[in-house]
């Protein structure tokens, strides 16, 4: 029997143009697995394309429910975004592809995992690390990095298929480089390659619209979490995966979520792209409203930092590894009381607070108020100043002396 190898298949071109490569190049059964994250009809007849194309067999896996719950919540109980804009759309589907990957090698004894990402991008990164991390022993074929691949472009790709026996419903016509899942939508290429063009959002745009061309009006929303997982949207229980869909629908409806970013890739590069994040960046803020609320000053600080690192080892493809748990562990000990509702309005790309309640909120009116309450004497003050500004006061003491000499 001849070897089997998994492919990570998208149904896109160069995934389907691999499938007759790997057969050719390798002699191998080549077995597609398909996974789900959200992509929507992107999935529409893949099982016929992957089988025409030589596959002997495509596994179409739904991993919607375990990427909401395992993947994208504690990326957003750490409020982790990569330099400043980047809410991790990409980044962090592609350890629970990696893990389901794996287990479809093991169930068909399979001896290498290919995938299609090139050699310039961040996900041959994330791909390969979480499949050593989780099977040292499968090897792994990088398509775009074999000297046996001799395509580079659509055109090649599409000339190959055809001279396979394989006539599939791909132009050579350029278009925008893209990534969906539940989470996000990504694009890159065309105008976006010169990050003097402005983009263009008429062409461009998927899930939403942009903040000029969204409603005249404000839309209100209240959202309840529960231990820094979000519970319910206006009153109405839902599981994670429904409550992004819901506020996708409502973000992009609003203009929410669109980011413009040029990004220093793992590899060392820089590259331009847009992402649509829609529901995404209104849970990102929904829950800092509430932990605003509830953590202490230090606690919330070093979080902010974690967070920073959390972002950085998600984009960076390390899920599977000591630190990432550590740093999730510190992440889920702060989320213990982040319980409580946020209210806000959709305005114009904006999210504005529109009222914050938890029963572990540590705001006390009595205290906050300019008016004197039984917490706070205005007079310790002094003493507290006297201390905290000590040094500042030596220093310029010191300063004073040596410019008298």
């Amino acid at each position: 029997m001849k070897e089997k190898v998994i492919l990570a298949y998208s149904g896109g071109l160069d995934t389907t143009a691999i499938i007759p490569w790997l057969k050719e190049n390798f002699d191998y059964d080549v077995v597609c697995v398909c996974i789900d994250c959200g992509q929507g009809n992107e999935l529409d007849g893949l099982d016929e394309r992957a089988k025409a194309s030589g596959a002997t067999k495509l596994y179409i896996e739904n991993v919607i429910d375990e990427f909401c719950d395992e993947y994208i919540v504690p990326c957003v109980q750490a409020h982790a975004v990569y330099e400043n804009k980047y809410l991790l759309g990409t980044s962090m589907a592609r350890p629970v592809i990696a893990k389901r990957l794996v287990e479809i090698a093991r169930k068909e004894n399979a001896t290498a995992i290919c995938h299609g990402a090139t050699g310039k991008g961040n996900d041959q990164i994330r791909f390969e690390l979480g499949i050593k991390a989780l099977a040292p022993d499968l090897k792994i074929i990088a398509a775009w990095r074999s000297d046996a691949w001799h395509m580079n472009s659509r055109e090649d790709e599409i000339e190959y298929c055809k001279a396979h026996g394989i006539d599939l419903p791909f132009s050579a016509d350029s278009s925008y480089s893209r990534d969906r899942n539940i989470w996000h939508i990504s694009h890159e290429g065309l105008e976006l390659e010169d990050p003097a063009n402005e983009p263009n959002f008429e062409h461009l745009l998927v899930l939403g619209t942009t903040p000029e061309k969204a409603p005249d009006q404000a839309e209100y929303v209240t959202m309840a979490f529960e231990k820094g997982i979000p519970v319910s949207v206006n009153g109405t229980k839902m599981k994670v995966a429904d409550i992004i869909t819901f506020l996708n629908e409502l973000g992009g409806k609003h203009g929410i979520g669109i980011v413009d970013i040029v990004e220093n890739r793992v590899v060392g590069m820089k590259s331009r792209g847009v992402y649509e994040t829609p529901g995404g960046t209104i849970l990102y803020e929904a829950h800092q409203q509430l932990e605003e609320l509830i953590l202490d000053r230090d606690t919330y600080a070093l979080k902010a930092d974690l967070g920073n690192k959390f972002a950085q080892i998600v984009y960076e493809g390390k899920w599977f590894t000591p630190l990432r748990e550590a740093v999730q562990a510190f992440i889920v000990s702060t989320q213990q009381y982040v319980t409580g509702e946020v209210t806000f309005k959709l305005y114009k790309g904006n999210i504005v607070k529109a009222g914050t309640s938890s029963p572990y909120s540590l705001y006390n009116e009595s205290i906050a108020s300019f008016t004197t309450g039984d917490l706070y004497d205005h007079h310790d003050a002094e003493g507290f100043i006297n201390l905290f500004g000590l040094s500042c006061k030596v220093r310029a003491m010191k300063m004073m002396e040596a410019e008298k000499k």
